[in-house]
């Protein structure tokens, strides 16, 4: 099995996507994360929701974690103001922006070993420098794990 065959479609965003509305995408459809392209359709970074996840929790929680027990409800309501006004490009960490990705020719196990040592939760396919769609890790293991 190559990677083009197990290639699905998925929601894809663009570096100016509203976060919020990208956070809201991620949400909705309980996607692991989020394919991002340039203006011109050519993808350029995942966005995990780990990572927008990560940015709407302030630092100093991050870094202590028992001070999230003293934080109000209404702080809590207001977490996802963070990511209001801002655009995709301002959530995506420098160590993200290079797309992972895999060809559609790979095998799967070519897939595995790429998303195992990005440790990205999808793939984006290419073909051509085209994108054929994305593999995500559940999509990976139900291929290789063996039915019941």
């Amino acid at each position: 099995m190559h990677a083009a065959q197990l290639a699905e479609e998925f929601p894809v965003v663009t570096l100016d996507t509203n976060a919020l509305d990208a956070a809201r995408l991620l949400a909705e459809h309980r996607l692991p994360g989020i394919l991002v392209t340039d203006n011109g359709g050519t993808p350029v970074a995942v966005l995990p929701a780990s990572q927008v996840v990560r940015f709407i929790v302030p630092s100093y929680v991050q870094d202590d974690p028992s001070l999230a027990g003293v934080l109000t409800e209404s702080m809590c309501d207001r977490i996802s103001d963070k990511l209001r006004g801002k655009k995709v490009r301002e959530v995506i960490p420098e160590g993200l922006s290079n797309v992972p990705a895999v060809d559609g020719d790979d095998t799967v196990i070519e897939v595995a070993a790429v998303m195992a040592r990005l440790r990205s939760p999808l793939l984006a396919v290419l073909k051509d420098k085209e994108l054929l769609g994305v593999i995500t890790a559940s999509r990976l293991l139900a291929a290789v794990l063996p039915d019941r």
